[in-house]
């Protein structure tokens, strides 16, 4: 089976169409992928997903093997049926958790210890059982385990986290047991070029079927965070999927598909969804200001999604105005349908040969614009 199909090449830049195939179905690339921590997409039902034109989800292996446990999705009869999902799945390792819980976490050569922050038990994460629990878990794309350092961390503990990414992907690899999935490398490195180019080139040795650009979008700012993906993803091989993690907005999608990017997840369109942000081909609104009270317009005039066609924007401020969950749910799928909207048409206009012209004017548009965007880290 070939795994990776590229299927066209934009002539003025690095960006391209491919198939990825996987077992649980093909992707078709440039993709977003929705993410659905804990085994869920926060207020969004599977076949609100299907509808929206969701290929593949995200889920998170350091909060599934704290709750319920990879025990119990295993006896249920993996996560596909736990969660009511029939296409691809990509699951993380856990890596970026440890970094985000850093205060309540040590790190060594061997992995890591944290307390658990639902219940205070001591846990041991390692390269090893971060695979393990993948394979239990029955993702179609799993990751290594990897040491995501802060962006602002002195040199040596930056040359360290690589070196630890290193040796943990070959017992990744190693450990690796379930030959329907695909396991992909991480590259580390933050922002210094050299530390990514080493680890981008001894991940590239060990032959994974898939490679990650992770470490970015953890406060290095955007330019930074663009200059990295620009140097680093051409480094990575041209035959197989390249993947952005946790980027971002829809600027920085269309920046990065120029740079030769394949997947993204990002938890921004339903994390702004719920705190009343909405992404429209006006640019972004926020449904809670008071200039909405008795505006009779749909959402985005030229979105179809199920909010668009159905409610007012005075409708969805009230939603929000009083507490009632319907609120975030219609902006979460009306966020989750743009993104995808957006990954339609790069494909589309790559396909066509029209991408650099399409990009170049998408990057001025109002749609795309950063401005305004509630940033991650600043969202409940």
């Amino acid at each position: 089976m070939k795994i990776f199909e590229i299927l066209k090449k934009d002539p003025k830049s690095n960006a391209r169409t491919a198939i990825l195939e996987t077992f649980h179905g093909k992707i078709r690339t440039p993709v977003f992928m929705p993410v659905g921590t804990r085994a869920t997409v926060k207020g969004l039902l599977p076949k609100d997903l299907h509808e929206a034109g969701s290929q593949i989800i995200l889920g998170n292996t350091f909060h599934l093997m704290l709750r319920p446990g990879a025990d119990v999705i295993q006896k249920i009869g993996g996560l596909h049926k736990f969660m009511a999902w029939d296409k691809p799945i990509l699951t993380d390792s856990g890596g970026f958790q440890v970094f985000s819980l850093s205060e309540i976490n040590s790190i060594t050569d061997d992995g890591t210890e944290f307390y658990s922050p639902y219940d205070g038990a001591k846990i041991k994460l390692d390269a090893a059982r971060a695979t393990a629990i993948q394979n239990q878990l029955g993702a179609d794309i799993i990751m290594c385990f990897d040491q995501c350092p802060a962006y602002n961390a002195p040199q040596k503990e930056q040359e360290k986290a690589v070196e630890r990414t290193l040796c943990w992907a070959k017992v990744c690899k190693k450990s690796h047991a379930n030959d329907r999935q695909l396991l992909f490398g991480i590259v580390q490195g933050q922002t210094d070029n050299n530390l990514r180019q080493n680890c981008a080139e001894e991940l590239i040795k060990m032959d994974f079927p898939g490679y990650a650009l992770g470490g970015l979008s953890v406060g290095e700012g955007t330019a930074q965070m663009l200059s990295t993906v620009r140097f680093a993803a051409p480094l990575l091989p041209e035959n197989k999927p390249r993947y952005l993690m946790g980027v971002g907005t829809p600027v920085d999608l269309i920046q990065a598909v120029e740079a030769g990017i394949d997947m993204f997840d990002c938890v921004m369109p339903t994390r702004n969804g719920r705190n009343s942000l909405a992404f429209t081909s006006q640019g972004v609104m926020r449904l809670r200001n008071a200039a909405y009270i008795d505006d009779p317009k749909p959402l985005d005039s030229q979105c179809l999604c199920y909010c668009c066609k159905t409610f007012t924007r005075s409708a969805i401020r009230h939603y929000f105005n009083v507490g009632e969950m319907l609120g975030p749910i219609l902006l979460s799928l009306h966020n989750i349908v743009f993104y995808h909207n957006l990954m339609d048409k790069i494909r589309e206009n790559i396909e066509n040969g029209t991408f650099a012209n399409w990009a170049a004017q998408a990057l001025q548009s109002p749609a795309y614009a950063r401005s305004q965007i509630t940033d991650d880290n600043d969202t409940k």
